[in-house]
């Protein structure tokens, strides 16, 4: 198993990769709608605002995940998970522990501060994830499963709460995806 930042002739594979995984674990439209954010990060979002990520076996991306900038006013370097595949015949092996740790390890290197994140409390925690309310970090849009907000810090075992709403990048801003 290997892990690496993304490279650019791997868009349409790495768009296959969440497209089918989705499609296979959330139905079809959810398919289409991880499929056209992936989309959006890597053909129409500038590459200083995020990172990609990608956990291949014999040369063949079998996970991915992204990590963008949330600007705040203040200046906090905060990076939102989101969104994250595993190939569907190599889920439930580790890979995706390994794969964020991996990635954390880098934001962390290159100055990130704290990760945020909105899904399941089940997965997230098992790699330092902890649940948090708005009061600790808001969310750029309203959440439709505030339960799923989650975050940790990459520097220390204190989030300090961070006082302004954040912004997130314009393939993130679309209520559907909170």
């Amino acid at each position: 198993m290997g892990y690496s930042e993304y490279s650019r002739s791997n868009i349409e594979e790495i768009n296959q990769l969440f497209i089918k995984t989705f499609t296979a674990t959330e139905g079809q439209s959810e398919g289409i709608i991880i499929g056209e954010l992936t989309n959006n990060f890597m053909v129409n979002t500038d590459t200083n605002d995020f990172h990609c990520f990608v956990a291949t076996d014999n040369d063949m991306i079998i996970g991915s995940v992204f990590f963008s900038k949330l600007r705040f006013e203040s200046g906090e370097r905060v990076y939102i998970l989101s969104p994250m595949a595993i190939s569907t015949e190599y889920q439930g092996k580790g890979i995706g522990q390994e794969l964020i740790t991996f990635a954390h390890n880098f934001l962390k290197n290159n100055g990130v501060e704290i990760v945020v994140t909105y899904g399941d409390i089940n997965f997230y925690s098992k790699i330092g994830y902890k649940q948090i309310g708005e009061d600790i970090i808001k969310a750029p849009l309203s959440l439709s499963y505030p339960e799923g907000w989650l975050a940790q810090s990459l520097i220390n075992d204190n989030l300090t709460p961070i006082k302004t709403k954040p912004y997130c990048l314009k393939a993130l801003q679309k209520q559907n995806l909170w």
